[in-house]
């Protein structure tokens, strides 16, 4: 998927994969993996996500990472916050106090970048990717944070048949192909999503969906 497409999609603003809330599962399921530490959390792909305060005001330092520099502006121009702007190569920071987006590609991340980081939040980057690029994804990330390192995932699962992502469908198998190597896998919970529910009836998925959340903690 080139970075075009994103480019476009932000441009447009034709953004239905943004939740102008904070995501359920991280509020209902965050504790159970991070406990009650503050330590560094890594968001990939990271958009805009109202998630990012969150994490925030429960005392994490967070680091998303955005190739959008409309997204990065937006984030904190909604929420009436200022941002420290510093241009630079292969990221432009934006920054509010411990809460940084770095604007550019994911895949120049360095292990010396995320050093300090512990905790990874997943809910938009994997479903974001079409099935050719996801192992690179994985295979990045893992190359890129520490061993240790726990991460919330959140995935969704539908017939392809009906609607073509993004976001895409991963299902529960694809995702212990995918991390089983190099992580340990807890499936936390798979619910069922109605035909009724508005994103499936926005999206028109007659066979409706399911969401699914998994812990992973890297070897």
């Amino acid at each position: 998927m080139e970075h075009e497409f994103w480019h476009e999609r932000w441009a447009k603003d034709e953004i239905g994969f943004h939740e102008g809330s904070v995501n359920q599962y991280l509020h209902d399921h965050w504790a159970e993996l991070a406990g009650q530490g503050t330590e560094a959390v890594l968001v990939p792909l990271c958009g805009k996500a109202h998630d990012m305060w969150w994490l925030h005001d429960r005392g994490h330092p967070v680091i998303g990472v955005e190739l959008s520099e409309i997204a990065c502006k937006d984030f904190f121009e909604e929420a009436r916050e200022k941002a420290r702007v510093h241009p630079g190569e292969p990221f432009t920071t934006f920054s509010h106090d411990d809460l940084q987006l770095w604007c550019g590609d994911f895949f120049q991340l360095a292990p010396d970048d995320l050093k300090h980081v512990r905790l990874v939040y997943d809910r938009a980057a994997l479903i974001a990717l079409p099935p050719e690029l996801r192992k690179s994804y994985v295979d990045h990330l893992t190359a890129v944070i520490p061993d240790g390192t726990k991460i919330l995932l959140i995935t969704l699962d539908y017939d392809s048949t009906e609607m073509k992502g993004p976001p895409f469908n991963v299902s529960d198998s694809e995702v212990f192909e995918l991390y089983q190597e190099d992580y340990e896998i807890t499936q936390v919970l798979t619910r069922d999503m109605a035909r009724d529910n508005p994103f499936a009836k926005r999206k028109g998925l007659r066979n409706g969906a399911s969401e699914s959340v998994f812990t992973l903690v890297k070897k």
